[in-house]
């Protein structure tokens, strides 16, 4: 069931805190010598049914559970969280849902599903998320979005850094680069790109994940596409088998799409 597998990833990059918590966090409660990250094992946003009520209900608490939902990216003991800011519009899920199609021109969808946020209404969570199977004629593929807003100044965090202790499992990438300052990005933005296997080690019927995050530097808006080369996420065995060789969208294709016309209405709406 991919939305739930996978929803994590909107979930995973923003934590287990409650909001008064944040800024005690991020002001030193978490060490960074004491950082220990698990290993990211799989899922993201994807799934539905069950975790669908877990997923609403951690939403609607305030509280962002990473790794959760799915298992995006396993979830770290004694982690850096990058503290959230509610949204500046509200945002649906169709609104998500929408954007994340038209990324996909001419594709066919399945399992499609999408969460909104209300920053009029607290309790509706910070995080808004969108995701579906998409088949572009060469495999279908899980895909998911998430869009929060990140606090002003940015520290390091989920989609900031790329520092991970203990090391990367082998074969698992993680790059960080930027991108300067344009009428679509004003101020510039901050790019994380990562590549995880499923499990490890990885073998050649091991599902992949490709996760690309862009954050604004100006305002704190963050989006998150995460890819498979299957029908969804999940952890190690229990993620379906790679149904093509490669994500449906490039690293470049998906920071083109994040930064395009498409989604500038939702990265409006957040930051």
């Amino acid at each position: 069931m991919p939305f739930e597998a996978d929803i994590a990833h909107a979930l995973d990059r923003t934590t287990d805190l409650l909001e008064p918590d944040l800024t005690a966090l991020l002001g030193g409660a978490v060490e960074r010598g004491r950082r220990r990250r698990r290993r990211r094992n799989a899922g993201v946003l994807a799934g539905v049914g069950a975790c669908a009520c877990a997923c609403a209900v951690i939403v609607a608490s305030g509280v962002v559970i990473p790794d959760v939902l799915s298992g995006s990216r396993s979830a770290r003991s004694d982690m850096e969280t990058a503290a959230l800011a509610m949204p500046r519009s509200a945002i649906t899920g169709d609104q998500m849902i929408e954007a994340l199609e038209r990324t996909f021109p001419g594709g066919r969808f399945s399992q499609v599903t999408g969460q909104g946020n209300n920053p009029s209404d607290p309790s509706s969570g910070y995080v808004a998320t969108g995701g579906l199977v998409v088949d572009d004629g060469h495999g279908a593929a899980y895909v998911g979005v998430s869009a929060v807003r990140l606090k002003l100044p940015l520290r390091d965090g989920d989609g900031l850094s790329c520092e991970q202790t203990p090391a990367r499992a082998k074969g698992d990438t993680c790059t960080l680069g930027e991108l300067p300052s344009s009428g679509a990005i004003p101020g510039g933005a901050v790019v994380m790109s990562e590549q995880n296997a499923a499990e490890h080690p990885a073998r050649a019927d091991t599902a992949h994940r490709w996760t690309v995050t862009v954050t604004l530097k100006a305002t704190g808006a963050q989006l998150q596409i995460v890819q498979w080369n299957s029908t969804g996420g999940g952890s190690g065995s229990d993620t379906p088998k790679p149904t093509r060789a490669a994500p449906p969208l490039s690293e470049q294709q998906a920071v083109a799409a994040l930064t395009g016309a498409t989604w500038a209405p939702i990265l409006g709406a957040v930051g």
